[in-house]
């Protein structure tokens, strides 16, 4: 039977069916099966996750694992790192290959090798940039990066990375999300007029020779879709009707939300934020609902607000379901076909590399 066949099978089977064949295959699978889930996925997909948590930790888990397939509930980006830190005779799949990343669409290697080009014919980037790309990017970037001598980060080591790279080189090129680069390097005192942004769509980005040879952080123009929704006035609106409420705003959200924020972190970070608070605490959390709602749930003593009045769920997160999961172990148990994601062999080792040097800063 077909993929598509097999879906639409279970597309018309019962949840509670399907709930238990997902069981049913787990165990049937045992250790040779590991299943990862994010922390934005739905509730009736992460909690088969054999691991949750963020997607470089649910990397590195994978990495220490004999399990030969591992099923990584998130997005294409996140199964390619998966792939890239783990060994060859392991199998990465992605429920749903259609799960993309809005954030890691606004960069791509076209976009990237040509400002690269660009800044070229303003300076000597090899010499005088390091390029830094934030985990939320293909494999391609990353490996960019890794050729290039630069680094990824994430959203709770971006300020390390940030002074590893500034200490090799004099200026960074960061991308994909503005954001992050921008609300990271406020906090660590970088004057706003040392920064520019970079627009892929314009000739250098936008920028005249000058504001590129002045520059200390080059930007790119890209944001995740969902951390864009956030805005400050969310958070008076919020002050006002809970007198004592924190607002804790993930660094993807733009740089008012962020300043106007009592704390900014990681998702990660946010959790351990909310779970070491007293009894009573009250928070508006500004990142994906998933996560939101499962908070609200887990400390129900400690009343949880969606920071903004609108649903801010990441769509291409929510693709991966309950039947995507269960096609995806029927696939591994009947040796079917697999939504298997591989990076090309010269494209790991440089991404691998790139990824290397941030996890060897820490």
């Amino acid at each position: 039977m077909s993929t598509q066949a097999l879906l639409k099978q279970l597309y018309e089977t019962p949840e509670e069916n399907i709930i238990e064949q997902v069981h049913a295959l787990k165990e049937e699978l045992g250790d040779q099966l590991l299943i990862l889930g994010h922390h934005y996925q739905r509730e009736e997909v992460i909690k088969f996750a054999d691991i949750a948590g963020d997607s470089l930790k649910l990397a590195q888990r994978a990495s220490e694992t004999n399990a030969s397939y591992i099923i990584f509930c998130g997005v294409h980006f996140m199964a390619e790192t998966a792939d890239i830190l783990t060994s060859d005779d392991q199998v990465v799949i992605l429920p749903d290959p259609a799960a993309g990343c809005s954030m890691a669409d606004m960069a791509d290697i076209e976009q990237v090798s040509r400002c690269w080009q660009e800044l070229s014919k303003v300076l000597s980037p090899e010499s005088s940039v390091t390029p830094v790309t934030y985990i939320n990017s293909t494999a391609a970037l990353k490996a960019f990066c890794g050729e290039h001598g630069g680094v990824v980060c994430t959203s709770s080591n971006a300020q390390k990375v940030l002074e590893w790279s500034w200490a090799n080189r004099e200026k960074v090129l960061f991308f994909p999300d503005q954001h992050l680069g921008e609300n990271t390097a406020l906090a660590m005192g970088v004057p706003e007029h040392e920064m520019i942004v970079w627009d892929p769509t314009q000739h250098l980005g936008g920028n005249s020779p000058e504001e590129i040879s002045d520059a200390k952080l080059i930007l790119w123009k890209g944001f995740c879709s969902v951390h864009q929704l956030f805005r400050a006035e969310h958070a008076d609106t919020m002050r006002k009707n809970y007198p004592g409420i924190q607002i804790l705003a993930h660094p993807e959200c733009s740089r008012e939300v962020c300043e106007t924020a009592d704390f900014t972190g990681s998702t990660e970070a946010i959790i351990q934020h909310v779970t070491r608070a007293e009894t009573g605490s009250k928070f508006a959390i500004a990142t994906e609902l998933n996560l939101v709602n499962r908070l609200r749930i887990q400390f129900p003593e400690k009343p949880i607000w969606f920071l903004s009045p609108m649903v801010c769920m990441c769509s291409t997160m929510f693709r991966t379901d309950p039947q995507h999961l269960c096609a995806s172990l029927f696939a591994i148990r009947n040796r079917g076909q697999l939504n298997q994601i591989s990076v090309p062999a010269n494209q790991r080792r440089w991404a691998r590399l790139s990824l290397e040097r941030m996890l060897n800063l820490a």
